[in-house]
């Protein structure tokens, strides 16, 4: 507050004490404004928490009548090491792997290994197809959209930029230089696993021979033409297993499709069938309840610890009163308390391991959550079953996550309680703004009412001064 320092100094009175307590006097209203102001922010803070809560509630409701999570499913190998198996939504049951055959790669060699890697290949066009071959490979068969590939190689081409040749050709064929022994070889080996991914390499030799020791036909592989001068080592094949009784293949290793919902991945051959089951997972259904109590619990308690009196103390929560804290904690009880017709075996809350306290929240009681599991079915119901008829049939989690979606609508409780506790902030904003004008007209009339006093004393203490003086000269003068 400022002070006024220039008051006073003709009458020698403390003016500037007196407006300052004044003017304090006139701003006790706006104390009781600003304090107003502090308790409805708090307020709004308050039910942005409780905003916050509600949205957990929803989703952990939400998840609980999600039907994917009943959908979920856990898969079993008797023998990884022959077959594993993963996925989250198999069709539940049990289905015996036996593996004939494991996915292959074409892989061939150069027959007779080179000096180095420097040494000269020859020179033409090698043109590379993929496709498959049949049993004796005695015939070709082009992979359906693949188009054959040509590599030109020029007299100056060794082994090691024939190599860098037909990886930079993106053909779906890998080279490599492998040194034994006896010298380098060129390795060939298709990117991909699968009958169809095998491949042919034909080649038009400058030199006219179809196959020779010195040129670059050596690098043929052709069987169903002439001798190759790239010798087999391992052909392209599929998968191939027997799913209860079904016979199936894969280009891969990975068998998807075979069983719903679930990837088989063959790891070695085997006569004996591995067991691989599938059940649907309890487990997340648990967690999934567990959550939900857990966001139920974190709204009630909240709730309660702001709107509860402690008569200890004689300390009120900040939402002590509040009729909208108060109405949502009825709501919440409400379902706790109502019992559903979604299904038959799980009535109530309490029927299914979700027991009441008497401070509102609820406990889980693992051993009957865990009984419960034993009917998903059921237990689905009695969480998310829908009923646009009659909503006494509707799950307890649906129901939770109705309300959730009611209370944070545009026009839901807490929007609208919020909104009214703004327009008050807003509104006492406006009276202190108010109150501040008013403060300052009454402290300047009071600043110029005490300025015309001081100097109106001035004048008058001046005036009694020479009169006194006055006096003293004509008791002088008569003396």
């Amino acid at each position: 507050m400022a002070s006024f320092t220039s008051l006073g100094v003709g009458s020698g009175l403390d003016l500037n004490t007196i407006v300052t307590q004044l003017v304090a006097l006139e701003r006790q209203p706006l104390v009781a404004l600003q304090n107003k102001a502090s308790q409805l922010n708090s307020q709004i803070s308050l039910f942005g928490k409780v905003n916050s809560l509600f949205s957990g509630l929803q989703t952990a409701a939400n998840k609980l009548t999600d039907t994917t999570l009943w959908q979920k499913s856990t898969v079993a190998s008797s023998n990884s090491s022959v077959v594993t198996a993963t996925g989250t939504t198999g069709a539940a049951g049990s289905y015996a792997v036996t593996v004939q055959n494991l996915a292959g790669n074409q892989t061939v060699a150069l027959d007779t290994a080179l000096s180095d890697a420097e040494a000269l290949v020859g020179q033409g066009t090698l043109r590379l197809q993929l496709g498959s071959w049949n049993a004796d490979q005695s015939e070709f068969t082009a992979k359906s959209g693949s188009a054959e590939l040509s590599i030109d190689v020029t007299a100056t081409d060794t082994l090691a930029t024939l190599r860098d040749k037909i990886n930079a050709a993106g053909g779906g064929v890998t080279a490599s230089l492998v040194t034994d022994t006896t010298g380098v070889r060129l390795a060939l080996r298709s990117e991909s696993s699968g009958m169809e991914n095998g491949f042919r390499l034909s080649v038009d030799d400058i030199d006219g021979s179809l196959i020779d020791t010195v040129g670059l036909s050596r690098f043929a592989f052709d069987p169903a033409v002439t001798t190759s001068g790239l010798v087999l080592k391992q052909s392209a094949a599929n998968a191939r297993a027997i799913v209860n009784g079904i016979a199936v293949e894969s280009a891969s290793n990975e068998i998807s499709g075979a069983v719903d919902g679930v990837t088989l991945t063959v790891l070695q051959e085997s006569a004996t069938a591995t067991q691989v089951t599938v059940k649907r997972d309890k487990d997340a259904v648990v967690a999934a309840v567990k959550t939900f109590a857990e966001a139920y619990n974190a709204v009630v308690s909240y709730l309660a610890e702001q709107t509860k009196y402690d008569a200890g103390s004689k300390v009120a929560g900040a939402l002590q009163g509040d009729s909208t804290a108060v109405g949502l904690m009825s709501q919440l009880r409400g379902v706790l308390n109502a019992s559903s017709g979604a299904s038959a075996s799980f009535p109530r809350l309490s029927d299914l391991g979700l027991e009441a306290q008497r401070d509102g929240t609820l406990v889980v009681d693992t051993a009957k959550l865990d009984a419960a599991t034993a009917d998903l079915d059921e237990l689905k119901k009695a969480f998310g079953n829908a009923d646009s008829l009659d909503a006494s049939n509707n799950g307890f989690a649906r129901r939770y996550a109705t309300l959730a979606t009611q209370v944070l609508g545009t026009d839901g409780a807490l929007n609208t309680r919020t909104s009214s506790l703004q327009k008050l902030v807003s509104k006492n904003s406006d009276e202190q703004d108010k109150l501040n004008e008013r403060v300052e007209r009454v402290q300047a009339r009071l600043v110029a009412q005490y300025t015309a006093l001081d100097s109106n004393v001035a004048k008058l203490n001046s005036l009694s001064s020479y009169v006194t003086q006055m006096i003293a000269q004509m008791n002088k003068s008569t003396t």
